[in-house]
């Protein structure tokens, strides 16, 4: 039996998927949260065999959580649940220790699917993005801008995006506050963009594209 930890900050996506694996033989859900603190503190208390979870926290973003589940908890497999776009986040939640990337528009056999396949092993992305990744066909700009980040430009970029601060930035990076200007600096070379209104309106504008 497969040990799911469901952690979104929606209680309607928690008890829907509550509700849809409670007659599973396969997957049994040992517990839900509603944030990237509450993912660390249950693993370190509980047996979880996968985790699915969102990427957008309000606290402790889901990049950021894959980082310390990769390095504290690598037996523990991570897969993203998100109504993000795949092209902008799947690859950088791969590189940041994601077993897969799931959007919330796909139904339910597809969510078992994916559990099962990271379960034994596998990496869960959707058939477009293995197909561009296979066959390195072109995406569209949005995609192609952001698989030049690293992961960590990823991370300060999201939380730039939702209106964190240097300090908070730096604080929830566990990383200091030059080095967050300097990835700043850097993103906004990427989006040739000189002050901070233009770069966290042309990182939303790419993830509309």
């Amino acid at each position: 039996m497969i040990k799911l930890l469901i952690a979104d900050n929606h209680p309607i996506i928690r008890k829907g998927l509550e509700h849809l694996f409670s007659a599973s033989s396969d997957i049994k859900i040992v517990g839900s949260v509603n944030d990237g603190d509450d993912i660390l503190d249950f693993v370190k208390n509980n047996d979880v065999d996968i985790i699915l979870t969102e990427v957008d926290f309000p606290k402790l973003n889901g990049l950021t959580v894959l980082r310390y589940l990769k390095k504290d908890y690598p037996n523990v497999k991570t897969l993203i649940f998100s109504g993000q776009p795949e092209e902008v986040y799947g690859i950088n939640a791969i590189k940041a220790g994601a077993s897969g990337f799931i959007s919330k528009s796909v139904n339910i056999i597809t969510i078992n699917e994916a559990i099962l396949k990271v379960h034994e092993g596998g990496i869960y992305l959707s058939d477009a993005l293995t197909q561009q990744l296979a066959f390195g066909a072109k995406s569209n700009k949005s995609g192609s801008f952001y698989k030049k980040l690293s992961t960590r430009e990823s991370e300060v970029l999201k939380l730039l995006t939702i209106g964190r601060k240097n300090k908070e930035i730096s604080k929830e990076l566990n990383i200091n506050e030059k080095t967050v200007s300097t990835y700043k600096a850097r993103l906004m070379r990427k989006l040739k963009v000189t002050n901070l209104v233009d770069l966290v309106n042309q990182a939303k504008l790419s993830a509309e594209l």
